[in-house]
């Protein structure tokens, strides 16, 4: 069973960049598809991208699709959201999220998920 925690959020103007980090333990992440997701104050859980277990295929959804860029390390257990061109409307609870055996965005579809790591977007 996996266990995952984020890191990597922070405070950065409109226009930087930042990289999270899901450290997975407990399992190794070719057990599990990774998907990232956000939670903004007051609205529901987003699907932002995921990373299949099988090929490493991935996939982003619209609003982050080039700026956005989810990759995997397996030496190191850990999948990673590297984040250009950030905006204000980016700003949200970031989290991590494993499930086996299956390719999606649906947060209802995971299994297991990390903490979360705050993102905030602001001049």
């Amino acid at each position: 069973q996996a266990r995952l925690v984020e890191s990597g959020g922070g405070l950065v103007q409109p226009g930087g960049s930042l990289r999270l980090s899901c450290a997975a333990s407990g399992s190794t992440l070719d057990d599990y598809a990774i998907g990232w997701f956000r939670q903004a104050p007051g609205k529901g859980r987003e699907g932002i991208a995921c990373i299949s277990p099988i090929d490493g295929s991935t996939y982003h959804v619209p609003s982050v699709k080039g700026r956005f860029t989810i990759a995997r390390d397996n030496a190191k257990n850990t999948v990673y959201l590297e984040m250009n061109s950030l905006k204000p409307e980016d700003t949200a609870v970031y989290y991590c999220a494993a499930v086996a055996g299956i390719f999606t965005t649906t947060p209802a579809r995971y299994t297991f998920w990390g903490q979360g790591t705050q993102v905030t977007v602001s001049a």
